[in-house]
């Protein structure tokens, strides 16, 4: 709904009905010495034609840059039917939906997006989602230490190819919480997580392995193995998963002979756009046995006293978003929002849609490797499969040609050195469906010329691998 100012009568008449002389009457409370009467940072008011222009010089501040950054963050074509819905003010300026009675559009939506959810994932619940991947995966930790009532160790195992952040945000809240996280290395060959690198764990009391699909790297992990390793050695399997991947790839909920327990990763890739580092929203799903010990909201299907369809909370008590003391959980805020944008995206683009966007996204970034398959200084690190990212190895130092190809703006990838110094003058890069082939064979191009530039010059450099 647009925003329509009040006038000077409509103030008159609120002031009367409160019996208030004036809109200053209203802040007598607070003491005269504790009242700002000029905000002397705050410019002169513009028109909206000046307004309008600052903010559109503000914006080509950023540029428009062709970007090959993944990372955890991911650029898809969003429909713009997506966010002309989203924005409406019915979903827009919707409250908490703790009163089903006023909060049935709410709820549906928000019903519609754990069915999608479940039946992506191949899982049997789905909450309402939390913060972002990171702290997704933390409370998905959290969750398999209560579910896990056979373990008393609180060991959890958790991959180095995990995302760097992921892990950082998840030691951040578990640790004080004698939670101890086993960092489980990365085959140097493959960079995925090799079964033989948990058998010295075989016999032990290890509450829960975290399994990632892709991998930070992109690598494609072998998820039947380590799902079944964790079962057979009384772990509860986590999956942190990129939800295009599982357009295309064995969902969790199949992995192995029983599937994971728990699957969680960052909601961003479906219809949630970039913008300068958020907001994202982070999903979970899990097993039928393990919901009660799930955090956040979970929207039920039900009927009222007439028969008809009606959608409310459930499973959990209010407690468990605001009474930190009574819950499993204090996920408040559900990131209702950007799940109602992931719930209409899914809605226009289908089952079909997302997998022709994953395969797609796969497709560009093998056809973006095969274009340095004669350059001998650029190359990929492992061999393995991956999705929709891989690992370069670059011959010469990235802190020269990252810049040279930023003046040419292009975002040439995420240089790995800063979280795994084994991998210098390595860089991860990604191409998404958004990318053409004059996109790719422009990358291409660049690196090439920036790379030969370089060495010409003797400035070379040889990438340490794993």
């Amino acid at each position: 709904m647009p925003f329509i100012p009040h006038t000077e009568d409509d103030i008159r008449a609120m002031l009367e009905a409160i019996g208030a002389d004036s809109i200053e009457a209203l802040f007598d409370e607070i003491p005269a010495d504790l009242r700002i009467r000029h905000l002397d940072g705050v410019p002169e008011t513009m028109s909206e034609p000046e307004l309008a222009r600052l903010m559109l010089e503000r914006s080509e501040q950023d540029g428009r840059p062709l970007n090959f950054i993944g990372a955890g963050a991911y650029e898809h074509h969003i429909p713009a039917a997506v966010w002309e819905i989203t924005t409406r003010g019915e979903f827009y300026s919707a409250y908490t939906p703790y009163q089903a009675e006023a909060s049935q559009g709410t709820l549906q939506v928000i019903y519609e997006y754990q069915t999608m959810m479940t039946r992506l994932m191949a899982m049997d619940a789905s909450n309402a989602s939390l913060y972002d991947g990171a702290s997704a995966l933390a409370e998905a930790v959290l969750m398999a230490v209560r579910a896990n009532r056979k373990s008393k160790s609180r060991k959890v195992l958790m991959p180095v190819a995990v995302h760097p952040a992921y892990r950082a945000t998840t030691r951040t809240i578990v640790d004080n919480q004698d939670i101890d996280l086993i960092e489980v290395p990365y085959d140097p060959a493959g960079g995925h997580t090799p079964v033989e690198a948990l058998k010295q764990y075989e016999g032990e009391d290890i509450t829960a392995l975290v399994i990632a699909q892709p991998n930070f790297f992109g690598i494609l992990e072998d998820v039947d193995d380590l799902t079944d390793w964790a079962h057979a050695n009384g772990a509860l399997a986590i999956a942190v998963v990129n939800p295009m991947a599982a357009a295309m790839l064995t969902p969790p909920g199949r992995w192995g002979e029983k599937g994971v327990d728990i699957a969680c990763g960052e909601g961003q890739p479906l219809g949630v756009p970039l913008a300068s580092g958020g907001p994202y929203y982070g999903y979970m799903c899990c097993r039928k046995e393990h919901v009660r010990q799930m955090p956040g909201r979970i929207v039920g299907r039900t009927v009222d006293r007439d028969g008809r369809t009606g959608y409310t909370l459930t499973l959990q008590a209010r407690e468990q978003h605001i009474r930190r003391s009574k819950a499993t959980s204090n996920i408040c805020t559900n990131q209702g929002l950007l799940v109602t944008a992931s719930t209409i995206f899914m809605s226009i683009v289908g089952g079909a849609g997302l997998q022709r966007i994953a395969r797609t996204s796969h497709a560009n970034t093998r056809a973006l490797v095969e274009r340095f398959r004669d350059n001998p200084a650029v190359g990929p690190v492992f061999n393995r499969p991956y999705f929709h990212e891989c690992v370069l190895k670059v011959g010469v130092p990235l802190d020269t040609i990252l810049p040279a190809l930023a003046e040419d703006n292009l975002l040439a990838g995420y240089a790995l050195a800063q979280d795994y110094p084994e991998l210098e003058d390595c860089l991860l890069v990604c191409a998404t469906e958004t990318k053409t082939q004059q996109d790719l064979d422009r990358y291409a191009d660049a690196m090439n010329r920036v790379v030969g530039d370089n060495a010409a010059t003797g400035r070379t450099a040889k990438p340490k691998m794993a």
